[in-house]
Order: structure tokens, then sequence, then C-alpha cells
């Protein structure tokens, strides 16, 4: 099996400066004029452009400001705050300051489209600090 991410976009060319501003992404390969591959993550993102106010899954509507999903990503990245700064640098909006629990620091983030995702930066045993093996 194969994880990849698509992620909606209105414009692609914006989402393609932001994805490989933000995590340094790069363009690995192009689908004419709707679609890119991008790499540089232990999973390809791809960036679809899609309409707003088209249809999506379920009949829903396409809209491009923030929204909740309950599927997101995550990028586990050395250190949140230059990492943040980067990010934000790039163009994503911050939810509420960086959070420090046990297992590390999360920054909730969105890109220029309303997408979700967040940052983690994890310390001392990562989440093992609140797992236990099983």
């Amino acid at each position: 099996m194969e994880l990849l991410v698509n992620i909606d976009v209105p414009d692609l060319a914006a989402a393609e400066a932001f994805y490989t501003t933000a995590f340094g992404l790069t363009v690995t390969r192009r689908f004419g004029d709707g679609g890119v591959e991008l790499s540089g993550l232990p999973v390809r993102i791809y960036l679809l452009e899609k309409a707003e106010g088209s249809i999506g899954a379920g009949q829903d509507v396409r809209r491009y400001v923030r929204h909740w999903t309950p599927v997101h990503f995550d990028i586990v990245v050395e250190d949140l705050d230059p990492a943040l700064a980067q990010a934000l640098a790039a163009g994503a909006t911050l939810d509420f300051e960086p959070r420090t629990h046990a297992w590390g620091r999360i920054a909730v983030l969105a890109d220029p489209f309303g997408n979700g995702f967040c940052l983690l930066q994890f310390l001392n045993r990562g989440y093992d600090e609140i797992a236990p093996a099983i």
C-alpha cells in the first residue's frame, strides 16, 4: 500500500508557491494545468486545482475559507519555532499560539486556502510519554 495526500486548491500557482516555500517541497510532476505532485516528505502531496463552488464529495460545495475537517495532516519538525516562522512567512495563518504538552509542542495553522494542518515538535519520548506500549 501507499498513501498519497490530495489537497484541493482554487489557485494552483499560489498553492505551489505556498507549499514549496512553507515546507521546502519540490515539484516532481505536473498534470496539465490542473495538478502538481510535490515531494520532500515521506508521502507525496498532490495539489489539485478545483474551483470554489464546484461540487466535492457527498455533494458538498467547495469553499476556500478556514474550515474544520476531521482529516488533516501533521508535519513533524525538529524545531517548531523556525518551522512556524517559515510557514507564516509563506502565507499560513495561525489558529492559536503554540501549545506544549507532555509529548511535545503543536501549532495549528491553515494554508492560504483554509486547509488545516499542524506542525509538531516531539519532546522527550514523543507520544510514548502518554501512550504505553501495547
